[in-house]
């Protein structure tokens, strides 16, 4: 079944439709979180670009079936070169809060599901852990060993046999003749794997204690790719229509789990690869040494509106690298206020043109369909947010279709005047004084403070401003 919707697919370096193989429902798989730490924006962007893609679906008619993965267990460090190394990062976590590996979890999952929540994204229709589908994972790496894609090392590991699968290197053009010992993979230098490209798809226990699995070949766990294997496969009943996720995740990641889901069903599982670029903040790239890794919290903390963060993806195209900045979230926050308070005047002014609403739609949704072209469809928003020959009822009238995609919540209005209590003018007060004092770390001690509370400050030109979460 056409959808009409047409994405660049990463394997065949073109744009590809979107169909949906079973005639009904387009069958998508996201890979979803490690669930050790806050997912930082950079990780939002390319969860949001599934949200999109459903919500394009859905309006354009077609039923879409989002899975996205827990990653819970069995995802190890990375050296420079990408080869899993060093501790499991659930366990890593644990030691370091000093609390229960599934409780870190569990903890993390949550802020994940929140976030999404103050994105507005849709949830998926199932987010499976892999801590509970190990059977499935050692159900296909039985099957992997059974049709000889898989051998157990004589360190007790079950590998790929890399060379067993012939299509390697289609989605990222990595070759195996061309790729170097130790070349982001798990080199193992004792004679345990047969070619150094393989890869564990059940590690030994050794040493470890915790989150250990009994297995056919011994007490262990899953390495990390196989678990998006076994959970496409079975949810998604063998065959995937859409598979999503960053661009760092094409190599070595999503060519091993091809190669594992291709062997274990004998044919292409995967329609369509589509990939996220990166994501940079402030012209550089976020990580923890650099001190620049931004999470969504820390965007409400500044009084911003999460929707903003959606706003500022939503103009730039999902496969174009992207350079967030504070300015143009500010800039963001600053045109939702402004759209949700003349949304709100625009339903008062006239009577809705439905054939100019109707054609504004289609042109808005061919610019989407063509590779999730928002930038250009939110352009066409701007353009008619200043058109004076149009009814406020008509621009309201085409606000309000095209947020069904957009997701930005401009129906909401603008946030409305309710008095703070005497301790929070008491906050706030205290606030402008330290600023005044350029007293800047009490200053953001209280704004993240009052965050807490409830009540979103920022600073503008005339002064404080504040609205209610």
């Amino acid at each position: 079944m056409n959808t009409g919707l047409f994405i660049f697919d990463t394997k065949a370096r073109e744009l590809k439709e979107v169909c949906a193989k079973n005639g009904f429902e387009v069958q998508i798989y996201c890979c979803g979180p490690t669930v050790y730490r806050d997912a930082h924006v950079g990780n939002l962007r390319t969860f949001l670009l599934g949200d999109l893609i459903t919500r394009t679906l859905t309006f354009s008619g077609t039923s879409a079936n989002l899975i996205q993965n827990i990653t819970d267990v069995g995802h190890m460090g990375e050296d420079f070169d990408g080869s899993e190394i060093g501790e499991d990062k659930m366990l890593a976590q644990s030691k370091a809060e000093a609390i229960d590996p599934f409780e870190i979890a569990r903890k993390y999952e949550a802020t994940f599901h929140r976030d999404l929540a103050g994105l507005n994204v849709i949830p998926a229709a199932k987010y499976p852990k892999a801590s509970e589908t190990i059977p499935l994972m050692l159900d296909l790496i039985s099957n992997l060993i059974a049709s000889n894609h898989a051998y157990v090392g004589s360190d007790g590991c079950v590998y790929f046999a890399a060379n067993s699968f012939a299509g390697y290197g289609d989605i990222s053009g990595n070759r195996l003749d061309s790729l170097k010992p130790g070349h982001r993979y798990e080199y193992v230098d004792d004679g345990a794997k047969k070619f150094h490209a393989d890869w564990a798809l059940w590690k030994a226990a050794e040493n470890r204690t915790q989150m250990i699995w009994d297995s056919p070949w011994g007490p262990g766990f899953p390495g990390w790719h196989i678990e998006c294997s076994a959970m496409s496969l079975h949810f998604l009943e063998g065959n995937v229509d859409l598979h999503l996720g960053g661009i760092d995740l094409r190599f070595p990641h999503h060519e091993n789990e091809r190669a594992q889901s291709n062997s274990a069903a004998g044919y292409e599982v995967v329609e369509n690869w589509v990939h996220g670029e990166h994501l940079l903040f402030e012209g550089r790239k976020m990580s923890k040494s650099a001190g620049n890794v931004v999470l969504l919290s820390d965007v409400i903390a500044k009084g911003l509106d999460p929707l903003s963060l959606r706003l500022c993806f939503l103009e730039n195209r999902y496969r174009s690298q992207m350079d967030l900045t504070w300015d143009a979230l500010k800039a963001a926050d600053t045109t939702l206020n402004r759209w949700r308070g003349k949304y709100t005047n625009w339903c008062e002014d006239g009577d809705v043109d439905e054939k100019f609403v109707a054609d504004f739609t289609e042109g808005s949704l061919q610019d989407i369909q063509n590779d999730l072209d928002t930038p250009r469809a939110l352009q066409q928003l701007r353009k008619l947010e200043k058109d004076e020959f149009l009814s406020g009822a008509t621009k309201a009238a085409c606000f309000e279709v095209m947020d069904q995609i957009y997701g930005l919540d401009l129906q909401r209005g603008e946030a409305p005047k309710v008095e703070l209590t005497p301790e929070l003018e008491n906050l706030l007060e205290a606030r402008r004084v330290a600023r005044l004092d350029k007293d800047f770390a009490k200053s953001d001690e209280i704004r993240d403070l009052m965050a807490g509370l409830g009540v979103l400050v920022k600073d503008t030109p005339g002064g404080q401003e504040w609205n209610w979460i």
